[in-house]
C-alpha cells in the first residue's frame, strides 16, 4: 500500500540548503550516488565473506544510464539494497548514516572499506534533480520498495515489483540542468570522481550498452612498490593527469601503521621556471575520490607536484574545515614530507648526477617548501645546490668559502679539568665572528661584466636567477642562519672582493666625472681593481637594492635613484683622462657611465638614445 510522509528534518528550510549549498560544485552528485553504490556492494561482500550469505557469481558493478527524451539520469547497483523500514530510516532521516550501524553491529569482523553517510550524499541529487526515486530490494527476504520525492520535505513510498538485489536511483534532472543528460559531460565526470573506485562502472547512452568499464579498479597506487615497473609508473601519471611529457622520478607511498596511507606523488617537468606552477594532488578515501589539493592533509609546497593520495583513516564531513585540527591529519601530512625529504636526500647520495640533471625542474619545489615548511627545511638543507660561476652544481658545503663543519655540541668541554682547582683561569671572549658573504648572480645576462671581473680576480660566485622565488629564498638562509651565512649580489662586491687595495682615491679623476656627469644623484668614487679591463661599475648597497626591489614588488617605487659609480684607477682609458681636453673628457666619462649601466640594469630610453649616439660617433671618427 502506497504511503505518504514527511521527510524528517530539523528544519523546514533545511531542503533547500541541502538543494543548493551541501557542495561548492554541484557536479559532485553524481560521485556521492556512485559512491553509495560502491558502499552497498563493499557491504554485500562483507556479509559474504562472513558467510551471512550466499555470494554471487555474476560481475558487482555499477550502471549508468542516460535517457535524453526522458529527462533521467539512472545510477543502479547490485549490492545489500533496502528494505522499506531502512529507506525510512537512512532516506527519510537526514545525515543518518547507514554504515555507522553496519559497522557497529559487524565491527569485530573488520569494518574497513564502508564509505557511509547515505543520507546527505543522497540528497545531493536534489542539486541538479525536480525529482528522484529510488528502486530497491534487499538481500533479506522482504518486497521490492519505490520511495519518491520531489524535494519539497514530502515523499511517497510503497512495494513495487523490482527484481534483483540492490538499488536503483532515478534522478529526473531539472531543465536548467541538461548538460547532465550529455554523454560526454557524464563521462567526464566519472573519470574526474570514479577513476579509482572499487567496482567496475558502466555507461550506456540512449539505451546502447557499454561493455567496457570506465574506471580502473586497482589503480596503480594500490599495489606494492616492487611490483611496479617504471613503464607502469610512466603509464599511470599520463592517464591520471593528461601529462605527455614523462615524469622526473616519482615517490610511491605504502603504510599500513600506524595509519593507512597509498599512493604516488610525481616530479613533474616544469614548463616555466619564472613562475611556480601549480600541479594537482588527489585526495581520495578508500578509492573514492574526495578532492584536489586539500591543504589539511597536503602542505601547501607539495601541491606543485602532481599526485594520486589515498587515506582511508582521514576523518570525511561535509564541511572538512575541522581537519586541520585533526591530529591524525596532521601526523598523515608529517609523513607525506618526510617521504619526500627522504627520496630527494637519496637521490642526492646515491645518483648525484641524475640529481643535478633534475636540479632546474625541482629547484623552485625545493626552495619554496623550505621557505614554507621548517620540517622539510631540516631535512633538506644539506641538498641544496647552485651553480658556480663555471656552471659546476655545488652544495653550501662543497662551495668555496663556506664556513666549515659545525663542531660537535661538547666541542668547548674536552679541555682535561685538572684536580684541586688548578683550572681557575678564565679564558678571554672570543669575538663574534663575522657571517661568510657569498656573492650570487641574479641576472648572468646582465651582470656579465661583473662575472668578467670575478673571474679575472680568482673570485667565485653562485647563481640565483630565479627572480620569482630567490630573493625571498636568500633572505629566507639569511634568516635560518644570521651568524654564518650573508648574501650580497655580484654588484656590491666592489666595497671589498675586488678590489686592489684600500683607499684608492684619486680627487681629479673624481672631479672630471661629477662635471661631466653633473647629476647629484649619483655619486663618484674611485678604486684600484684587481682587473683592469673595466673602467668602471655601478655599485648599489645590498639591503639598499634589495628594500628598492621590494618597493617594486608593491608598485612603492620605480627603480633605484642613488646610485655609486665607481671607477677604476687600473683601467687605461681611465689613466688618459687627465691629458684630454674638456669636451673629449665628457664624452669619454658619459660613455664609461652607459656602459656601466648597461652592466647594471636595462637602459631607459634616453640613456639607449645617448648610448647609440655615442656609439655612432666613435665608429665615424674610427672610419676617418
Amino acid at each position: 500500500m502506497k504511503r505518504e510522509g514527511n521527510i524528517q528534518i530539523s528544519s523546514e528550510n533545511m531542503m533547500p540548503i541541502i538543494k543548493k549549498w551541501l557542495y561548492s560544485d554541484k557536479d559532485i552528485f553524481l560521485r556521492e550516488i556512485v559512491a553509495n553504490g560502491i558502499d552497498a556492494i563493499t557491504k554485500f561482500k562483507k556479509l559474504a565473506d562472513m558467510g551471512e550469505v550466499q555470494a554471487d557469481e555474476g560481475e558487482y558493478c555499477v550502471k549508468i544510464s542516460v535517457d535524453k527524451k526522458a529527462k533521467t539520469l539512472t545510477v543502479e547497483d547490485n549490492g545489500i539494497g533496502m528494505t522499506e523500514e531502512e529507506v525510512e530510516k537512512y532516506i527519510t532521516q537526514i545525515a543518518f548514516s547507514g554504515a555507522s550501524d553496519f559497522l557497529a553491529k559487524y565491527e569485530k569482523a573488520g569494518g574497513d572499506g564502508i564509505i557511509g553517510h547515505f543520507g546527505l550524499g543522497f540528497y545531493s541529487a536534489y542539486m541538479v534533480s525536480e525529482d528522484v526515486e529510488i528502486f530497491t530490494k534487499s538481500y533479506k527476504d522482504a518486497p521490492a520498495v519505490h520511495w519518491e520525492s520531489d524535494g519539497n520535505s514530502t515523499y511517497s513510498i510503497e512495494e513495487c515489483d523490482k527484481e534483483g538485489r540492490g538499488t536503483k536511483i532515478v534522478m529526473h534532472i531539472a531543465s536548467s540542468e541538461k548538460e547532465f543528460l550529455e554523454e560526454n559531460t557524464i563521462r567526464t565526470l566519472i573519470k574526474k570522481y570514479c577513476s579509482f573506485m572499487p567496482y567496475n562502472i558502466y555507461l550506456s547512452y540512449k539505451g546502447d550498452g557499454n561493455d567496457k568499464p570506465l574506471n580502473d579498479t586497482c589503480p596503480l597506487y594500490t599495489k606494492k612498490p616492487k611490483d611496479c615497473t617504471d613503464e607502469e609508473y610512466k603509464k599511470f601519471y599520463t592517464d591520471t593527469f593528461m601529462d605527455y611529457n614523462e615524469p622526473l622520478f616519482w615517490i610511491h607511498l605504502n603504510m599500513d601503521y600506524p595509519f593507512h596511507l597509498k599512493g604516488i606523488l610525481y616530479f613533474p617537468k616544469t614548463r616555466n621556471r619564472l613562475e611556480l606552477e601549480r600541479g594537482k594532488v588527489k585526495l581520495y578515501c578508500n578509492q573514492v575520490f574526495i578532492a584536489d589539493n586539500i591543504k589539511e592533509v597536503i602542505p601547501e609546497f607539495l601541491m606543485l607536484l602532481n599526485g594520486v593520495i589515498d587515506c582511508p583513516d582521514i576523518p570525511l564531513n561535509v564541511s572538512r574545515s575541522f581537519l586541520q585540527n585533526d591530529k591524525q591529519v596532521q601526523k598523515i601530512s608529517k609523513h607525506i614530507i618526510k617521504k619526500v625529504a627522504d627520496k630527494l636526500t637519496s637521490l642526492f647520495k646515491n645518483d648525484r648526477e641524475k640529481y643535478e640533471t633534475c636540479w632546474e625542474d625541482i629547484a623552485n619545489f625545493i626552495k619554496f617548501g623550505c621557505i614554507k615548511e621548517n620540517d622539510f627545511y631540516d631535512k633538506v638543507k644539506d641538498i641544496i645546490i647552485f651553480k658556480n660561476l663555471d656552471g659546476k652544481y655545488c652544495s653550501f658545503k662543497e662551495f668555496k668559502g663556506i664556513t666549515d663543519e659545525e663542531k660537535p655540541a661538547d666541542a668547548e668541554n674536552t679541555e682535561e679539568v685538572k684536580p684541586d682547582g688548578e683550572n681557575t683561569e678564565e679564558k678571554p671572549a672570543e669575538e663574534p665572528k663575522e657571517p661568510d658573504t657569498i656573492y650570487y648572480v641574479s641576472d648572468p645576462l646582465q651582470q656579465a661584466q661583473y662575472i668578467k671581473m670575478f673571474k679575472g680576480a680568482g673570485l667565485d660566485a653562485i647563481i640565483c636567477d630565479n627572480s620569482y622565488i630567490d630573493p625571498h629564498f636568500v633572505t629566507f638562509l639569511e634568516y635560518k642562519s644570521p651568524d654564518k651565512l650573508k648574501f650580497a649580489r655580484i654588484d656590491t662586491a666592489v666595497d671589498g672582493a675586488l678590489k686592489e687595495e684600500e683607499g684608492a682615491e684619486d680627487s681629479v679623476i673624481t672631479d672630471i666625472f661629477k662635471n661631466a656627469l653633473n647629476d647629484d644623484k649619483i655619486t663618484v668614487k674611485t678604486e684600484r681593481f684587481k682587473n683592469g679591463d673595466v673602467p668602471a661599475i655601478i655599485n648599489v648597497d645590498e639591503m639598499t637594492r634589495r628594500y628598492s626591489e621590494m618597493g617594486q614588488l608593491y608598485g612603492m617605487s620605480d627603480e633605484l635613484t642613488a646610485k655609486t659609480l665607481v671607477v677604476n684607477l687600473n683601467n687605461p682609458i681611465v689613466a688618459q683622462l687627465k691629458e684630454l681636453d674638456d669636451d673629449k673628457q665628457k664624452f669619454t666619462v658619459k660613455q664609461i657611465y652607459l656602459l656601466a649601466l648597461l652592466s647594471f640594469q636595462k637602459l631607459g630610453t634616453e640613456d639607449q638614445d645617448n648610448l647609440i649616439t655615442n656609439t655612432l660617433t666613435l665608429l665615424e671618427n674610427y672610419i676617418k
